[in-house]
């Protein structure tokens, strides 16, 4: 009985061999897909990872501040110094930011009820001859940086394509005054809850219409655009009471963070 068994044995061990080799040769066979399956799909990996990496150049950027490339981005905060060769030209809010934010240097011309249509003919800034437009003051000065702030005295304009073309016309007069001069177009503050509640047109949607309307004219015209209006802007859309004195017109501490802005968002 012995002898039948490893008789028996014996004669199946060549076909043991055989059914192994035939599995070497599949697992030879299927590692060989497998490995081609790997490098098929390496370039792909590789292509996810360097569409990843793709903004770095981008991010690399951020710091540039560029004319007409979108809102003029946080910066290192400069000192009081860097306005000495700035203009601040506008309505009755700049002449708010002269009085209460505490800036010494600079120059500024205002007037109350200032448009982009009255800078050019309404005599509102007095000299020495006499009252002038705040534009040709302006053009009188001598400056490196200039700092626009009007629109909100326009937001009952029936038709906001007059107050893009109106401004328009007021930065090509800067610019042939001063070619030399950064313009920097500032968005418009907002106004309270309470102005809002008041329901006329002087209200944060329209402030909004019209902001689009001077970001437009910053890349159009290759001027830098300043969003202000988003350091005095609070959870609800609104200008914080704290930071007015009549829903409108920002008082010291709101003046205050309106020059941190300014000095936090510095243009070349």
């Amino acid at each position: 009985m012995a002898g039948k068994r490893e008789r028996k044995v014996r004669s199946n061990l060549p076909g043991a061999i055989v059914v192994l080799m035939a599995l070497l040769i599949l697992l030879t066979a299927g590692s060989g897909s497998s490995r081609e399956a790997v490098e098929a799909m390496e370039p792909q990996a590789a292509g996810t990872k360097l569409s990843r990496e793709m903004p770095e150049p981008q991010e690399a950027l951020a710091d540039e501040a560029v004319p007409g490339d979108g809102p003029v981005r946080e910066s290192a905060p400069v000192e009081d110094t860097y306005f000495e060769d700035a203009v601040f030209l506008g309505d009755s809010r700049t002449e708010g930011f002269y009085l209460y934010s505490g800036l010494k240097t600079g120059q500024y011309l205002y007037a109350v009820g200032a448009t982009v249509e009255s800078v050019f003919s309404k005599p509102a800034w007095k000299e020495p001859s006499g009252k002038v437009p705040l534009l040709d003051a302006l053009a009188d000065t001598e400056c490196g940086k200039i700092y626009l702030m009007l629109g909100v005295n326009e937001l009952g304009w029936t038709k906001m394509e007059n107050f893009h073309d109106q401004y328009a016309r007021v930065i090509d007069r800067i610019r042939e005054d001063h070619p030399n001069a950064e313009i920097v177009l500032q968005s418009i503050l907002p106004v309270s809850a309470k102005q809002e509640a008041k329901g006329t047109y002087v209200n944060n949607e329209r402030i909004g219409e019209y902001n689009k309307v001077i970001a437009n004219l910053a890349a159009e015209k290759d001027c830098h655009y300043m969003n202000v209006a988003e350091a005095v802007t609070g959870a609800d859309g609104c200008l914080p009471s704290y930071w007015n004195f009549d829903g409108i017109h920002l008082n010291p501490d709101g003046c205050r963070v309106w020059l941190h802005y300014l000095r936090t968002h510095s243009v070349p």
